[in-house]
Formats: structure tokens, C-alpha cells, sequence
């Protein structure tokens, strides 16, 4: 088949795939990050949100009929969609629906991935697509999904797996896959103890990173199946698949690294920002004269929704007294007013006034620091006021007094802590 060809038959499969995005978690390890949002919500990057991510490789990979099924205080999630994603055009059968739980088949919430997308077939029958892409909404990559539905196609597959090489060591938080030499799955773990090592490489295991693509005819005979199991948790990981393997049904895995989009033939990038500290350092990175992730490309964009906000200000050039940021991102509406601010993401809407030291932090939304502040190594709420002269990332025992400090020395500040109202922190 001519390049041509391909790419013309990767169009066609993109339009007539439907993309259900898994959203409704709430991310605990987070801790008090996601006490008002759900974890897709979280913003991440300086201007985006973690959900932005999946959708924008959706939208780039032509796939543009999506579902984004929410349940855990989807309130700023939803806003969030409908603000920053209506520009897809329904005349062109393009749309994002927002599916929350809305117990049609059952009266309960989803009790499991698998559950999420079996109460929503309804939706999925109205649409008739020939593919189903099934994505999780809170990881921070840049994938093309035409790539793996071509895969997917020419194994004759029911079902395909995306995966990832991980630390052996961290494996015990995935599902663990075994393939043979034509990629076909032969065993599969949720969260193994004693994960299973790639042949060759004690040291690493293939890991599912949660995206799975369906012939429809066949994940509706299958999720309606496991429906009617009183044994099973209902979850993609830990019944679907495994008993799809068991049942020798051609389940088959693509490398990421055969559909990842690279920065400059850099590494794959793949993050889930699930702890704090995870958090943190993935924010972090992005500060680095080079980053992993290329938040500049605009051959695969991210989008978002986008505030009219003034550009980011620096006032005051004095010794004592200087507005400036260096190896760091700030976004539109800041002002830095006679304070340093180094290796840091600062949000829009963010003021940090004079004589502060900012170093090695995250400053989410809509964040006032006020005079004297010091901040290092923090990850600072949405619409925290920081009250002068505080001092943070200093002494970790007086800092566990009012806030929450991760075994690494990363310092989470949120308005309840600072005893202000939350009303807003989304």
C-alpha cells in the first residue's frame, strides 16, 4: 500500500472512531490538590489542564467525536469543555459530549471503567462508529491514535492495547502485560506484586498505559457480559482484558514508542502526575532549557481554553528591589513586582509583590504573594493569598504544622490551610 493510501485509510479510521475519555477519578494521591476538582481538572503547565492533553491528541489525530464521561465533582471539568472545546462544528458530525453518571441503565454511579463506558452503549449506538478509543483523562502525553487504530487494523485485532516500559519497581501500579513475538497479548496482571519482566530486561516491565482501542460490535458483547457478572469489579484492567487473554481473543499491544510524538527525536514522553511529587517534578521539567514535552509545537498543539488576559509584567530594577524570572514559565496576567523568581511556574492571574523569593514552586491561579513571602520547592492552590512574610521550604517540621509535605520535601499549600475561603478553587 502507497504512503497515500495509508494515510488515506488512517483518515477514514480516525472518522469513524469515537473517543470515550475516562474523567470521573478523583485522584487521591493528590491529597488536597483535588479536593474541589477532579484530577483531569488539575491545571498543569502553566495554562493548561491535565485533560487537555488527551483531547488535544484526539483533536490532532482526527479523531473528533468524543465522550468525556465525569462523575467525581466534575463541576470546573465540565466548565472547563465547554468553555475551551466548542469549537468543534457539529455540521461536520464534530462534538464533544460531557457524560456525566446519570444512572439510565442502573441506579448507581460508574462502578468501574468498564462500567463507565457500558452506561453510556446508548451513546455509542446513536453515534455507529466501527472503532471505539478508550482513553484515561488525567495523563500528560502527545500520542498519535491514528497510528495505533492502523496497528490495531492490520493484527485484525478485537482488542489493542497501548504500552510502555516501566521500572520494574514501578510496575506494581500498572497492568502488567506479557506479549509474544508478533506484540499478541498472552498474560496480563492489574497490579501485580511480583510483576512480570520483559524477556532480556529484569529490570523493566510492559506496562498498560490505559488506552485501548475496540471494534464496537465486540466491546459491546463483551461489556455487556461482564455486566451481567456479580464476580467482577467491572474495571478494564482487572476483568475485561485478562479475561479476554484467558479466552485467546486477539488481544494484541502497540509500543507508544511507534506512536508517540517526540520532541526532536527526543525521548517518549508519558506522565502520570498522580502524586504531589510526580506533580511537582513534571512541572518542573518543563522549566529545563529543553523539555521532554514541547508545549511550542505547532504541528501538534495543545489546546485550551483561552482567558483575554494582559501579558505577564515586571516592575522595579533596583538591588534591593528587582522584578524577574529566570529558567521559568509565566503566564499571562502575572505581574512580578521587585521579587526574584527562579526555576518556577507561575499561572495566570498571578501578583508576587516585593521582596520575595520564589524558587522551585508551582503557583497556581489567581495565587497573591504578599511583601517578604518565601517559597521553595512548593505547589501553591488556586487562589491562595500567601500572607507577608511567610516562609516556606525552609524548615519541613514547621511547614508539616499548616501544610501537607511529602516524604521528598515538596510542600502542597491550599486556601483551607491558610484558613481563607476555598469559593472558587477550581
Amino acid at each position: 500500500m502507497t504512503q497515500n493510501n495509508k494515510s488515506r485509510l488512517v483518515s477514514w479510521m480516525t472518522k469513524n472512531t469515537y473517543a470515550m475519555v475516562l474523567a470521573g477519578g478523583r485522584g487521591s494521591r493528590l491529597h488536597q490538590l483535588t479536593n474541589w476538582r477532579a484530577k483531569p481538572a488539575v491545571p498543569f503547565g502553566g495554562k493548561f489542564r491535565i485533560i487537555d492533553f488527551v483531547l488535544s491528541n484526539c483533536v490532532n489525530s482526527g479523531i473528533r467525536r468524543i465522550g468525556v464521561a465525569t462523575q467525581y465533582k466534575s463541576h470546573s471539568l465540565i466548565q472547563h469543555v465547554q468553555r475551551g472545546w466548542s469549537f468543534l462544528n457539529g455540521k461536520f458530525g464534530e462534538f464533544i459530549d460531557v457524560l456525566p453518571a446519570q444512572q439510565w441503565i442502573e441506579e448507581s454511579w460508574y462502578q468501574g471503567t468498564a462500567d463507565a463506558v457500558f452506561q453510556n452503549l446508548d451513546i455509542l449506538k446513536e453515534t455507529r462508529p466501527d472503532y471505539v478509543l478508550i482513553l484515561a483523562g488525567d495523563h500528560v502525553y502527545k500520542m498519535d491514535y491514528g497510528k495505533m487504530l492502523a496497528f490495531h487494523v492490520e493484527r485484525r485485532a478485537d482488542m489493542t492495547v497501548a504500552c510502555i516500559e516501566v521500572p520494574i519497581d514501578d510496575a506494581r501500579s500498572f497492568g502488567v502485560m506479557s506479549v509474544d513475538e508478533k506484540s499478541r497479548v498472552v498474560d496480563f496482571n492489574e497490579k501485580p506484586d511480583q510483576p512480570t519482566h520483559i524477556p532480556g530486561k529484569p529490570d523493566r516491565a510492559l506496562a498498560s498505559m490505559g488506552i485501548y482501542i475496540f471494534n464496537t460490535k465486540f466491546l459491546t458483547e463483551q461489556l455487556t457480559r461482564d455486566a451481567g457478572s456479580a464476580h467482577s469489579s467491572h474495571d478494564f484492567g482487572k476483568d475485561i482484558i485478562p479475561y479476554l487473554v484467558s479466552e485467546k481473543f486477539r488481544v494484541f499491544a502497540q509500543s507508544f514508542e511507534d506512536s508517540c510524538i517526540k520532541f526532536d527525536g527526543g525521548v517518549p514522553y508519558w506522565r502520570d502526575v498522580g502524586t504531589i511529587d510526580s506533580y511537582w517534578e513534571a512541572n518542573m521539567e518543563l522549566t529545563k532549557v529543553t523539555p521532554d514535552l514541547n508545549m511550542y509545537d505547532q504541528e501538534w498543539p495543545i489546546w485550551t481554553y483561552q482567558e483575554q488576559l494582559p501579558p505577564a509584567k515586571f516592575v522595579f530594577d533596583d538591588d534591593e528591589r528587582r522584578g524577574m524570572a529566570v529558567d521559568s514559565l509565566v503566564s499571562g496576567g502575572c505581574i512580578i513586582s521587585g521579587a526574584e523568581v527562579r526555576r518556577s511556574l507561575l499561572y495566570s492571574n498571578v501578583h508576587v509583590h516585593s521582596y520575595c523569593n520564589i524558587e522551585d514552586s508551582v503557583l497556581l491561579p489567581n495565587v497573591k504573594v504578599a511583601r517578604h513571602a518565601v517559597l521553595k520547592r512548593a505547589v501553591v492552590d488556586k487562589n491562595c493569598i500567601i500572607p507577608e512574610g511567610l516562609t516556606v521550604g525552609v524548615d519541613p517540621e514547621e511547614d508539616k504544622k499548616r501544610f501537607f509535605v511529602t516524604d521528598n520535601g515538596i510542600t502542597l499549600i491550599t486556601p483551607e490551610m491558610l484558613g481563607q475561603d476555598v469559593h472558587g478553587t477550581y
